[in-house]
C-alpha cells in the first residue's frame, strides 16, 4: 500500500507542556491505522493537528503528496482528508438522507443557497439513500436525523464523510458511549470500509483495536513510541510497560 499522510516532527506546545513532541507518524492508504495511548498522552491534539483544527508549532503535514501544513480544515476536507464529528454537522432537524444530500451537494460544489431546487434533484436522492444503505441506515431515511440514536448519529456521521468523499477519515473514539451492541455495529461497518476509504482510529476500546486495526501506534507522552502490526504491538516490551499491560490479554 502507498502512504497517503505523512507526519514529520509533529510539535505543539502548551506553556511548558509538550503535547505532541516531534510525533513522526505514516498512514497507508487502504487501510485501518489506530493511534492508542494513555490518557493525555496527546492523541486528541494530534488528531486536530492532522484535521486542521489546530496548528502544529513545528514539524509537517503531507497528505497525498502535498504538504497541507497550512491548509485550513475547510481545505483539508476539499483535498479528501476528513474528520467524521468536525466536517460531518448532522443537522438534526433535517431528516436523514437531507443530511447526506447536502453532503453530496457540497462535494459537487453547489451552492446551498439553492438548497430547495436541489431536493427535486433524483440523481442525488439516489446517491444518498445508497450510501445510507452502505452505513446500515437505509432504514432511517426520512427520520430526523436529531432523532436518531447515538450509535445511529455517529453512522450518520461515517456516511456523510463518506459522500464528501473523503480519502482519509480521522475518528475520534467512534465507540464513546455506546452499548455492546451500538459498538458490535459500528465495528462491522468500519470493517467493510477497509480498502475503499482509509481510517485513522482513536479508540480506548482495545478489543476493536486489534479487530479492526492493519497497524497500531502507540503515543504516550506526545511520542511515538511503537508502530507496527498488532501482533508485534501485543509482544513490545516498551509498550507493555507504557500502556497496554493486561489489556495485551485482549483479543489473543
Amino acid at each position: 500500500m502507498s502512504e497517503l499522510l505523512q507526519v514529520q516532527g509533529l510539535v505543539k506546545r502548551y506553556g511548558g507542556l509538550v503535547a505532541t513532541d516531534g510525533v513522526d507518524l505514516t498512514v497507508r492508504a487502504g487501510g485501518i491505522h489506530a493511534l492508542i495511548g494513555p490518557n493525555g498522552a496527546g492523541k486528541t491534539t494530534l488528531i486536530q493537528q492532522l484535521s486542521g483544527a489546530l496548528a502544529p508549532d513545528a514539524g509537517r503535514i503531507v497528505f497525498d503528496g502535498q504538504d497541507i501544513t497550512a491548509l485550513s480544515m475547510h481545505e483539508r476536507v476539499h483535498r479528501g482528508l476528513a474528520r467524521s464529528y468536525q466536517i460531518t454537522s448532522i443537522f438534526p432537524r433535517l431528516t436523514v438522507l437531507d443530511n447526506v444530500a447536502l453532503a453530496l451537494q457540497a462535494r459537487t460544489g453547489s451552492s446551498l443557497r439553492f438548497w430547495p431546487a436541489a431536493r427535486g434533484e433524483v440523481q442525488r436522492y439516489t446517491a444518498a439513500a445508497g450510501v445510507l444503505a452502505r452505513v446500515g441506515l437505509g432504514a432511517r431515511t426520512a427520520q430526523l436525523a436529531g432523532a436518531l440514536s447515538h450509535g445511529e448519529q455517529r453512522q450518520l456521521e461515517v456516511g456523510i464523510a463518506l459522500a464528501t468523499g473523503a480519502k482519509l477519515l480521522l475518528l475520534d473514539e467512534p465507540m464513546a458511549g455506546m452499548g455492546p451492541e451500538e459498538s458490535e455495529r459500528m465495528v462491522a461497518l468500519l470493517q467493510t470500509l477497509r480498502g475503499e476509504c482509509t481510517l485513522l482510529l482513536v479508540e480506548h476500546d482495545m478489543d476493536a483495536v486489534f479487530r479492526l486495526a492493519d497497524t497500531i501506534s502507540v503515543l504516550v507522552s506526545g511520542r511515538i513510541i511503537a508502530s507496527a502490526a498488532p501482533e508485534a504491538i501485543r509482544a513490545d516490551a516498551e509498550v507493555r510497560r507504557a500502556y497496554l499491560g493486561d489489556e495485551l490479554e485482549v483479543g489473543a
